[in-house]
């Protein structure tokens, strides 16, 4: 794996991505200590949308719907809040009651 300070990166970006294309990955550090990794891209398409979204079940990141939405959820416009309402107040008293 290729080293590249960031200073190095930075000035050398293009020259970095085109050895990406060849497989190479580079490793970033700063003062030594590695903080970021720049990888190829591989087998992604952007079509490849359900892939994506199987990866983030499996994950745990999103879970899929279990019914499907009311007809009218996107043309029926929301409710409007009451006066002096604050989104802001219910979320700290709910954080307070431990929901």
């Amino acid at each position: 794996m290729k080293r590249a300070s960031i200073t190095d990166a930075k000035n050398r970006l293009s020259q970095l991505i085109d050895g990406l294309k060849g497989g190479s990955p580079v490793l970033i550090v700063d003062r030594g200590r590695p903080v970021a990794r720049l990888e190829p891209v591989t087998g992604v398409s952007e079509t490849d949308s359900n892939g994506r979204l199987a990866r983030l079940v499996r994950e745990g990141i999103v879970r899929p719907g279990r019914a499907s939405l009311p007809k009218g959820f996107f043309t029926v416009p929301p409710p409007r809040p009451k006066p002096g309402a604050s989104a802001l107040r219910v979320l700290l008293e709910e954080r307070i009651e431990g929901r």
